[in-house]
C-alpha cells in the first residue's frame, strides 16, 4: 500500500497518514481504517496544491494548533456529506403523525428539533417543512430548529438554503411551495422561502466538544453521524443527546445504526431507527 501512494503526486506514508487519522479522531470523533487510505489522500491532496506545498511534510504543523485556519480546512475537507430532502422519509412521518401531536397536546405551541450533522440543510428543511405543514393556519405556532455541523462550508451552503432544481422536483406537489424557482442566470436553482428559513437557527459545532445549547428537545435527528465513530465514542454521544431530551423526546438515527449498551437504560426503540427517552425513573 504504501509503495503505491509513494508514486502519486505527493508521498504519503505509514507516518502521515497515522497522524491524519489520530488528529480527525481527536478534534472530530471520526475513524477512519487502512482502508480509507486513498479516500484521505485523495481529499487532502487538494489542500497541498491549493496551498503550493512540497508535501505532507510541510502540511502535518500547519494542523498543529486546532483553532488554525487550516485545521477548519482540514475537518472540512474529510467530513462525509451525503444527503438529500426528506432522506429516510418515515422519519419525516414519525416527526407529523406522532412527535407533533403529541408535542402539542403535552406542550402547547412550543416544539423544538435539533438536526445534529446537517450537512448542506436538506434535513433541517425538511424537518421545517413537516413542521409547518403540521402547523395549518395556526400562526401563533412557532417551533425552532437549531442546526449544527462541524464543517463550515457547507453550514454556509445550508444557510443560503439554494438547491438545484431536479433536487427539488423530486418532492410531492405539496412541498415544492416552500421553495422559489430562479430566473436569468439563477435558472435551473430553487431558494427555500424566508418564512421557512426564519424557523432554523445554523451553527457550527463540533459534536465531541462542548454543547453551549440547553434542552430539552422534543426530537434530535442524528442521522449517519456515529456510524464514523468508534463504539465508546459512540455510546457517549447517544447518551449527550438523551440527556438532551425531554422525557418521552425522540431520537432519530440512521438506517445502519442502531443502540447498544449503555444507551439502553435512557432510550427505548419505537419504530424504526427511532428511539423514545424513558421517563424519568423508570427502568427498561
Amino acid at each position: 500500500m504504501s509503495g503505491a501512494l509513494e508514486e502519486r503526486e505527493f508521498e504519503f506514508g505509514d507516518a502521515a497518514f497515522g497522524k491524519v487519522r489520530t488528529l480527525l479522531k481527536q478534534r472530530s470523533g471520526i475513524d477512519v481504517g487502512e482502508g480509507k487510505r486513498m479516500m484521505v489522500y485523495g481529499r487532502l491532496v487538494r489542500r497541498l496544491r491549493a496551498l503550493r506545498l512540497r508535501g505532507f511534510q510541510d502540511y502535518l504543523p500547519l494542523l498543529e494548533d486546532p483553532q488554525s485556519e487550516e485545521s477548519k480546512q482540514f475537518l472540512n475537507a474529510l467530513t462525509t456529506n451525503v444527503t438529500e430532502l426528506f432522506r429516510e422519509a418515515h422519519h419525516f412521518e414519525f416527526l407529523s403523525k406522532r412527535v407533533i401531536p403529541e408535542t402539542r397536546r403535552e406542550r402547547g405551541k412550543q416544539l423544538r428539533v435539533w438536526s445534529a450533522g446537517c450537512s448542506t440543510g436538506e434535513e433541517p428543511y425538511s424537518i421545517a417543512i413537516t413542521l409547518k405543514e403540521a402547523a395549518g393556519n395556526d400562526p401563533s405556532w412557532a417551533p425552532r430548529v437549531l442546526a449544527t455541523d462541524i464543517d463550515s462550508e457547507v453550514l454556509s451552503k445550508a444557510e443560503r438554503g439554494v438547491y438545484t432544481v431536479d433536487k427539488v422536483s423530486q418532492l410531492e406537489g405539496k412541498s415544492r411551495r416552500w421553495f422559489q424557482r430562479g430566473q436569468g442566470r439563477n435558472a435551473g436553482l430553487a431558494r427555500v422561502r424566508a418564512e421557512l428559513r426564519d424557523w432554523i437557527s445554523f451553527r457550527q459545532l463540533n459534536l465531541l466538544g462542548p454543547w453551549p445549547m440547553r434542552g430539552p428537545f422534543d426530537a434530535i435527528f442524528c442521522r449517519n453521524v456515529v456510524i464514523y465513530f468508534d463504539t465508546p465514542t459512540r455510546e457517549a454521544l447517544v447518551n449527550r443527546f438523551a440527556e438532551l431530551l425531554r422525557d418521552g423526546g425522540y431520537l432519530f438515527m440512521g438506517h445502519s445504526e442502531s443502540l447498544t449498551g449503555a444507551s439502553s437504560d435512557l432510550l427505548e426503540p419505537c419504530g424504526k431507527t427511532t428511539y423514545r427517552k424513558r421517563e424519568s425513573g423508570r427502568k427498561p
